[in-house]
């Protein structure tokens, strides 16, 4: 089983990580409105890339 990757769990397929952080009755869509500021540039931490055929597997 993999991983949770918002508690320290073993993934139990509930779906928390798959919403919006605006509207938590929306599933994220990769709109960046989270995201959107008024600065010049933006900066986001990327703590692991996990591909499709990865999956189940540790984040790179």
């Amino acid at each position: 089983m993999r991983e949770c990757i918002l508690y320290d769990r073993e993934c139990i397929e509930c779906g928390e990580c798959d919403r919006c952080d605006l509207n938590p009755d929306k599933i994220c869509d990769n709109c960046g409105q989270c995201i959107a500021t008024d600065q010049e540039y933006y900066e986001i931490k990327i703590d692991g890339i996990v591909f499709p055929e990865d999956s189940g597997k540790e984040p790179h």
